[in-house]
């Protein structure tokens, strides 16, 4: 399976852009941009706005909050269970792309006592509720950070982790957030994305709100991220781990 997936990696980098644009994100950090597609008439309820053949979805407001603290959510998406497997280290710097209420933030920031996590956001609501359960827990090792669409201004090597729970299918500008993101992590540094299964159809969620783990590798495949492993413990998404490259 090993070596599928890592034949599979390679496949797909040279499917999705050209070998030379893969050494140059391996070796510098800055990957070629593939180009975004704008087709309304195509769309299938997204925003109408096509990446590396892939329709990006809406956002989720600040109004669903509630459905993001839903009781539920504990056995649906098991998140003690991932921030096990994502095995931290006490002084790590975690970033949180997408953080909401602070879901997983609070549970990383428990296993980095001597780190933090920076729990970004686009929606200063979201970052309100953040604020306010700092006050509550007294877990100050979280920090909140408003991001933009197209930047979730994370400073250029800093970060040793980036979480991305259902988020990046979100995203209005992937590769600008991803490329940020890249060039925010140290050498070495992972990148877990946990996205719905598209690849199963009896997962109840909108196919647009759903990843298949050939399209996830795709696109992190622009900026020269090594896929390490998809864990498939939880109920209905995968656990993708992405490594950023050491040399």
């Amino acid at each position: 399976m090993k070596l599928f997936r890592q034949t599979l990696n390679k496949v797909l980098l040279i499917v999705g852009f050209s070998l030379s644009a893969a050494l140059s994100a391996i070796t510098t950090g800055a990957a070629e941009h593939p180009g975004y597609e704008f087709d309304p008439g195509q769309s299938r309820g997204g925003i109408g706005k096509f990446y590396l053949g892939r329709e990006i979805s809406g956002v989720m407001g600040h109004q669903a909050a509630g459905w993001l603290e839903r009781t539920q959510r504990t056995h649906e998406e098991m998140p003690d269970d991932v921030v096990a497997n994502m095995n931290l280290k006490p002084d790590d710097v975690v970033a949180d792309i997408g953080a909401g209420t602070g879901y997983f933030s609070f549970r990383m920031a428990r296993q980095v006592p001597q780190g933090k996590v920076i729990a970004v956001d686009i929606q200063p609501e979201m970052l309100a509720i953040i604020e306010q359960r700092i006050q509550e827990t007294g877990l100050n090792n979280v920090e909140p950070l408003l991001g933009e669409i197209d930047n979730p201004r994370l400073q250029p090597g800093t970060v040793d982790a980036a979480l991305l729970v259902d988020a990046y299918h979100e995203f209005s500008h992937p590769f600008e957030m991803m490329q940020v993101i890249y060039d925010a992590l140290r050498p070495g540094g992972r990148v877990f994305l946990i996205e719905y299964r598209a690849e199963d159809d009896s997962v109840p969620i909108r196919p647009l709100h759903k990843m298949s783990e050939e399209q996830v590798v795709r696109e992190m495949s622009v900026f020269g991220l090594h896929w390490d492993d998809t864990l498939d413990f939880l109920p209905w998404q995968h656990m993708f781990v992405f490594s950023k490259p050491t040399e």
